[in-house]
């Protein structure tokens, strides 16, 4: 459980930091030259959700939906020094009661 969230965790700076160049290159007018961490980043985003220990790629990527919502408004608030408001924070709560469910729910053996 600590690896995948550990995991869980890096995908989202990695996703976040990534998908952050491309904005900062088109709407905060940056240099093209962000375009090259931003892409490395994604790369490594891509890759470590790859090691998530999980049968279906798809209830990977759902449950790390949850933890990537959270992880979004701790970047706003540390990167972008905006605070998430009441509003943010409940919905993130929401999201990863989701994504909490999905990880630990109970699965059927397979056969």
């Amino acid at each position: 459980m600590i690896r995948t969230l550990a995991i869980y965790a890096g995908a989202a700076l990695a996703e976040i930091a990534g998908s952050f160049a491309f904005w900062a290159w088109l709407r905060l007018e940056k240099s093209p030259i962000w375009l090259i961490p931003g892409l490395i980043s994604l790369a490594v985003f891509a890759y470590l959700l790859t090691l998530v220990d999980s049968a279906a790629a798809g209830r990977a990527y759902a449950a790390y939906g949850g933890l990537y919502i959270a992880a979004s408004l701790v970047w706003l608030w540390a990167v972008e020094r905006a605070s998430p408001d009441r509003w943010d924070l409940i919905g993130a709560a929401i999201c990863l009661g989701g994504a909490a469910i999905i990880l630990f729910g109970p699965r059927p053996l397979a056969t």
